[in-house]
């Protein structure tokens, strides 16, 4: 059963009105709205039928505002105003969030997952900035950071989003080349280094009693180091979970058995600005709930 409006006229009858008031013809009022000068005269007619006023004068050289029509037209105009300013109150009311993420961690991580928040959300607007992956601050533009830390940074929301575990990953044509089957076989391949994580805690787990590579390639982000090593040119250390996507794929495999706890973890980071939003913690338990293995987070009081 639908409801009354209240007398309200037709939507169409008031835009045929209003445009024509304000371009001053039928002719100029269709081309604007897509239909023939025939449908605007129609739905003026039946908007004056249905108000029982006049609200043009028809002339043979044109139409004309009644005294009546330039009264019904700053109560249209005012109506239409009020529907656009209300409308614009509803946009302003959208919850934006805006959070800054590494490299690695956007592409591997959060951008196939992203879909899924915001379809369950459509009232919020998302803004992902790439930043470094050890800074420890939130930049003062961002509500929530992801970084790549040793461990849980003072701010007013810390949380850990999973833990996770070192491997050594190589692509099978140079696993093979080498013939990469013990930890001690590493003394042939070329070692590819990051400053994001050091080769020395997989050592120790392997039992192997060696410095930290001094010399091969170093790169300063783990999708661009495990893309280097699954074109050959050498032996990447990685966490399972970030190289999960090259493991699946078969473009890099563990030729080794050894693992050890990676010594950096995956970090939300909020300060006192993002912490104390609604908005954030949500986006912050959906994030750690969608990538499992979600552990307490750490929260200090404010001041």
């Amino acid at each position: 059963m639908s409801l009354p409006l209240r007398g309200i006229p037709p939507m169409h009858a008031l835009t045929a009105f209003e445009s024509a008031a304000r371009l001053g013809g039928f002719a100029a009022a269709a081309q604007e709205l897509c239909v023939t000068p025939s449908a605007v005269s129609h739905r003026i007619r039946q908007l004056e039928a249905r108000l029982g006023l006049a609200l043009f004068d028809r002339e043979p050289t044109g139409v004309q505002l009644t005294s009546a029509g330039r009264r019904y037209l700053d109560s249209v105009r005012e109506a239409f105003d009020r529907l656009s300013q209300g409308g614009g109150a509803m946009a302003a009311e959208r919850e934006r969030l805006k959070i800054s993420v590494p490299p690695t961690f956007a592409r591997q991580m959060l951008m196939a997952r992203l879909p899924e928040y915001l379809e369950r959300h459509p009232e919020v607007e998302i803004t992902v900035n790439v930043a470094l992956p050890t800074d420890v601050t939130t930049p003062q533009s961002a509500d929530l950071a992801v970084r790549w830390l040793a461990h849980a940074p003072l701010a007013a929301l810390a949380e850990k989003l999973f833990d996770d575990e070192l491997m050594v990953l190589a692509s099978p044509g140079y696993a093979r080349q080498i013939a990469l089957r013990e930890p001690a076989d590493l003394a042939r391949a070329e070692l590819l280094r990051s400053e994001l994580l050091p080769w020395r805690p997989w050592f120790a787990a392997a039992g192997l009693d060696w410095p930290e590579p001094q010399r091969g390639s170093v790169l300063n982000d783990l999708g661009m180091l495990l893309e280097v090593a699954a074109c050959g040119l050498g032996v990447a250390l990685c966490t399972r979970r970030i190289a999960r996507a090259w493991l699946e794929s078969g473009r890099l495999l563990g030729p080794l058995a050894v693992s050890a706890p990676s010594p950096m973890n995956y970090y939300l980071v909020a300060e006192d600005h993002g912490a104390r939003r609604p908005g954030v913690r949500r986006f912050a338990a959906w994030l750690g709930d969608a990538l499992g293995d979600r552990v307490a987070y750490c929260e200090r009081a404010s001041g």
